[in-house]
């Protein structure tokens, strides 16, 4: 009887400790890629967006005609901007929108809009993730069987899906947030996140239509969370910090 019940009590003790450490696994995994919203929250792009081009289609070949343009941009200063872009930390995408936004962002001098970059840069991937993992679209560097201008990223997407893209739609999705916080400089803000979108098609992670699709779902996300109280904040919170800035800068 003693040995059952110290059976019962260890097999006890061993199921507490496989429950804490899930929950100790999983906070981590939050606390790794903080978001407004969980993935679940955002628009199921399998629901409003198109399936990709078929490979037999006229849209496929207009895909593989820029897959082609973009190998042909590689070598340029244009396409060393693609392989920098291949980067989406937080840190990354503050100081790719910096000169667009015409001022530094970054974690000590503008830390609410540091958060509010890095909460996006997961919302709006997330974003594409049902669709990601719906559509399983090769990328096109596997479909050929060629290389890209970041090959140190390749392996660990080789197995992911390649529609809609996912840095297409945070580029995207950012841009159109700062945007509205600093409506002076919109056209600039946003041409820089169609960039990003474009990055990934000379970097050959995506197809043409991977990158369009995107911003749509980027847009989505963005609509949603205009909805949520903590972007809600956030972003009165970051006009507000802003609007102090620039009004120091003139002072």
């Amino acid at each position: 009887m003693r040995r059952n019940c110290f059976s019962a009590t260890r097999a006890t003790v061993v199921m507490a400790i496989v429950m804490l450490m899930s929950c100790v696994s999983a906070r981590a995994q939050r606390d790794e890629w903080p978001s407004f919203l969980p993935s679940e929250a955002q628009p199921d792009g399998t629901k409003y967006l198109p399936a990709p081009p078929d490979t037999m289609s006229l849209d496929f070949m207009r895909d593989f005609y820029y897959y082609q343009w973009g190998k042909s941009m590689r070598q340029t200063e244009r396409g060393k901007q693609a392989a920098d872009d291949a980067d989406q930390s937080p840190m990354a995408l503050c100081r790719q929108f910096s000169e667009a936004f015409g001022m530094t962002i970054d974690s000590i001098n503008t830390p609410e809009l540091y958060r509010m970059i890095e909460l996006l840069d997961s919302d709006c991937g997330y974003a594409t993730r049902k669709a990601k993992r719906f559509y399983q679209r090769k990328r096109p560097y596997v479909q050929f069987n060629e290389t890209t201008s970041v090959p140190s990223a390749e392996e660990t997407h080789r197995r992911s899906g390649s529609y809609p893209s996912g840095h297409s739609s945070t580029g995207w999705g950012i841009a159109l947030v700062l945007a509205e916080i600093n409506p002076e400089r919109q056209e600039e803000i946003l041409k820089r996140g169609y960039e990003i979108g474009e990055s990934r098609i000379i970097a050959g992670y995506h197809y043409k239509s991977d990158v369009e699709i995107a911003r749509l779902a980027g847009s989505a996300s963005i609509a949603r969370l205009h909805a949520d109280e903590g972007f809600q904040r956030q972003l009165k919170a970051a006009k507000k910090e802003f609007l102090r800035l620039q009004k120091n800068k003139k002072n």
